[in-house]
């Protein structure tokens, strides 16, 4: 589990420091409060894309560092312990990024790459964001969730494994055989092709990544202009700003709210507009502030980009398909070079790796079955106490036994949903009501979840769009979730606020014009009028207190009931 995140320099936070613990943990806040930043943070400590913009304005680097205990955590254990990374039950994560836009990353104190992290973090932490039901609707992502809660990851490995064994075999085999009358004509122009390709360096070419860097460089100039412009209207400009214009009606609403109390929601609503306004605008001045031309660079990436492009003219392949038309060739020299004599012993070898890819495609096949019964239940259950009575969900596992071998196997996944007594199961994506989909989706998170080896689960406002007695049942389903794990929630929803085993609130500061968040943990008595402030908004009456007290001392009666 995360034992310890410690963040400097990064964004709207200076330092940092927090301790977790197991159970449910929920952070909450004003809107643009800066509750983001914890999950930016996690996210760049585990791999995600980085660049300068993160820094702090005014440092030159920023750094974040996280502390994992392992104990709960196997499969990431594992990782370390095959790498020589292991470093007992403790993992420690650190990234450093800077404003050259270099960024180094460490495990354990060893320096590795950013797809090492990655591959770690998938062992250490699951984040579920708010939109996951736009994800949702797409068959890869059903079939995710049911391997997941089948359990399926390593048996997925292995078989990802065993298909690019047969996809290779398979190509190498049609060549040498589609080839073998004119062998030497063909070994002389494969040669020529991966030499010519090897002196472009294209085996490691990343072409979306230099179209980005491309693109970027070249509107370096509009980027400046369009952006200094919209700073301008947005906040520079004293007079006529949207920021100016808010401060305006503000001040104006602020008065007639003390004769008209009606109005205080409207006034609080331009508040926040404008809190979200200022930060907007001080993120686009940070940006602006590192934007640079540089003809040089863009004319090397333009010189870069032509020979690519010029490459896979002559290859007839798409640019960012070069990088395996080059290992292809190359793989097809290597076999030419070896001779015809290979021949029968690649197809021989082909045969026993398309039997290896069947059986085990076989053994997911009836997994994939067998959980998806237990599953739908699960999550039919769940969907039914989040407000749809009637509501029922079926995961159809189709298999194609015929097909070519792929890197998921021979199934194809569909869940599907009634939403009411006596209607036909139709896919998810054509459930016409958006609040159905959260709720359902939400449900196929926290069943699907409930299966999961990973230690540390987050759930970024998975909330959003549900309210009432059925936010209180989210809450209760996430802090179950936390009886046995540890689980993190940013929320606006008080109904889940309440049901945290732990609360962090995160508050936004301005001291000598610069802003910074601040994260503090509540404890007891502590959590009372921040609960009361998501119930009551700008006021709150003796009468919020007491309904938040009466929620958290509800919320902690029924965990000691379930105890």
């Amino acid at each position: 589990m995360l034992v310890f995140l410690d963040i400097r320099d990064l964004a709207v936070v200076d330092s940092l420091r927090l301790s977790f613990r197991p159970g449910l943990t929920v952070l909450t806040g004003e809107t643009g409060a800066g509750k983001s930043i914890l999950l930016t943070a996690l996210g760049l400590a585990l791999g995600d894309r980085a660049d300068a913009g993160y820094i702090r304005p005014g440092s030159q680097r920023a750094e974040i560092n996280l502390g994992f205990d392992l104990a709960d955590s196997p499969s990431a254990r594992l990782w370390l312990d095959e790498r020589e990374l292991a470093e007992g039950d403790e993992c420690l994560v650190r990234r450093v990024m800077s404003l050259d836009g270099r960024s180094r990353a460490f495990i354990n104190g060893s320096p590795v790459t950013l797809q090492s992290l990655q591959e770690l973090g998938q062992g250490l932490v699951e984040i579920h964001g708010q939109h996951a039901h736009v994800q949702l609707i797409k068959a890869g992502e059903q079939r995710r969730l049911l391997d997941v809660a089948a359990g399926n990851g390593e048996r997925l490995a292995r078989l990802e494994t065993l298909y690019r064994r047969w996809r290779t075999l398979s190509n190498e085999l049609q060549r040498l055989t589609a080839h073998a009358s004119d062998r030497l004509s063909r070994l002389e122009l494969l040669r020529f092709q991966v030499d010519e390709l090897e002196q472009q360096n294209i085996g490691s070419l990343d072409y979306p990544a230099l179209v980005e860097d491309h693109t970027r460089q070249a509107n370096v100039d509009r980027i400046l202009e369009v952006g200094q412009t919209q700073l301008d209207h947005l906040y520079e400009d004293e007079a006529h700003s949207v920021n100016a214009l808010l401060a305006h009606a503000i001040h104006s609403l602020s008065d007639l709210s003390r004769v008209a109390p009606e109005l205080s929601e409207p006034l609080s609503l331009l508040q926040e507009s404008q809190l979200q306004v200022k930060e907007a605008s001080l993120q686009l001045r940070r940006q602006l502030e590192h934007q640079e031309s540089d003809p040089a660079a863009l004319g090397l990436l333009e010189q870069r980009l032509a020979d690519v492009h010029r490459l896979a003219r002559k290859h007839q392949v798409r640019p960012e398909a070069l990088p395996d038309q080059f290992y292809a060739l190359k793989a097809e020299l290597d076999n030419l070079e070896m001779g015809a004599e290979g021949t029968e012993s690649l197809r021989l070898e082909l045969d026993e790796s398309t039997a290896e890819y069947r059986r085990l495609a076989d053994e997911l096949s009836a997994a994939r079955t067998n959980t998806a019964v237990i599953l739908q239940e699960r999550i039919s259950q769940i969907i039914r106490e989040l407000g749809m009575p009637q509501g029922q969900l079926l995961i159809e596992v189709r298999t194609d036994k015929d097909g070519e071998p792929a890197p998921a196997g021979f199934d194809a996944v569909e869940f599907l949903v009634s939403a009411n007594a006596g209607m036909p199961a139709r896919p998810l994506a054509r459930v016409a009501s958006g609040g159905e989909l959260s709720r359902i989706s939400l449900a196929i998170q926290v069943a699907a979840t409930a299966a999961k080896s990973v230690a540390t689960l987050i759930f970024d406002e998975v909330d959003s769009g549900i309210g009432g007695g059925i936010a209180e049942v989210v809450g209760q389903k996430l802090r179950m979730l936390g009886e046995d794990r540890q689980v993190f929630c940013v929320t606006h929803l008080p109904q889940v606020a309440a049901q945290g085993h732990h609360h962090l609130l995160v508050e936004k500061l301005t001291h000598d014009g610069a802003t910074q968040s601040r994260v503090c943990e509540l404890a007891g008595t502590e959590r009372t009028p921040e609960i009361a402030r998501m119930l009551g908004g700008m006021i709150i009456t003796e009468q919020t207190l007491a309904h938040a007290e009466e929620m958290l001392g509800l919320a902690g009666g029924a965990h000691l009931q379930q105890s």
